[in-house]
């Protein structure tokens, strides 16, 4: 594994970038009535993993850049709490509901990336994303 030079280098900030433009397709039908509601809390809840993901990264302690992933575990959790809201509504059909929620569900424990950190085992961000990068 080579170390990680940016926050653009980790797997986990970029299948939450993919998991934005996945959410943002899929609230664009959404009712006009829910432009300043469900829809925008969707969004902001989606665009705030990445942001926190890069937002840590950038950081210079290692407890820092923990403490950013954990925001980015709560917006994560917001996000799904919102997508079975949206379904309960009959905004989302059943189907993207799965697939979305399997896209920020997958893993339990991942391996810590290079930059600054020991190799051992950590669970940082619980159920997003793999936090190794692309070798």
């Amino acid at each position: 594994m080579s170390t990680v030079q940016s926050y653009r280098d980790l797997i986990v900030w970029r299948k939450s970038m993919a998991l934005v433009k996945d959410v943002y397709l899929c609230t664009q039908d959404f009712p006009k009535a829910e432009l300043y509601g469900l829809r925008s809390q969707l969004r902001r809840a989606v665009v705030s993993i990445p942001s926190n993901i890069a937002g840590g990264q950038g950081r210079f302690f290692k407890g820092e850049f923990k403490q950013f992933l954990g925001h980015a575990r709560g917006s994560l959790l917001e996000l799904e709490t919102q997508i079975l809201i949206a379904q309960q509504l009959g905004y989302l059909p059943a189907e993207q509901v799965r697939n979305l929620l399997d896209r920020g569900s997958r893993g339990r424990t991942y391996p810590q990336w290079s930059a600054g950190f020991t190799g051992e085992a950590h669970v940082v961000i619980g159920r997003c994303f793999s936090l190794a990068t692309d070798h």
